[in-house]
């Protein structure tokens, strides 16, 4: 499981997936440090909201860029790409964006959470 992972750290591109990594990491973080806090969180919750945000916003960019590359590569070759070629290349591509929707949505269900706790006092 962990080689899987890491794998996919390092297909989706390492320039983008380990900063998303380390933003996920920072996020869980922050969110387990506010559901400890007794007071009211709305700096740490607007924090974490951009940053949520941003890990969305710097997944699709690193799609943007890869799939940049990928048709520089593909019309250096005049059109001549297999299509199993271009699949995978796609799928790579898909893997940067893909994690950055899973920062943004496990931050945002933290998030919920946070609501939720506050709203019971």
């Amino acid at each position: 499981m962990n080689f899987l992972i890491i794998n996919l750290l390092q297909d989706g591109g390492a320039m983008f997936m380990y900063p998303l990594l380390f933003i996920l990491i920072i996020c869980i973080a922050l969110i387990a440090k506010a559901f400890l806090r007794s007071t009211e969180n709305d700096k740490v919750v607007l924090l974490i909201k951009h940053i949520s945000l941003f890990a969305l916003v710097y997944g699709f960019f690193g799609f943007m860029m890869g799939m940049i590359q990928a048709f520089d590569s593909i019309s250096s070759l005049n059109g001549d790409i297999a299509s199993p070629i271009l699949a995978g290349g796609l799928k790579i591509g898909l893997l940067s964006p893909s994690f950055g929707m899973f920062v943004f949505l496990i931050t945002r269900l933290g998030l919920i959470g946070l609501t939720l706790k506050n709203n019971k006092h």
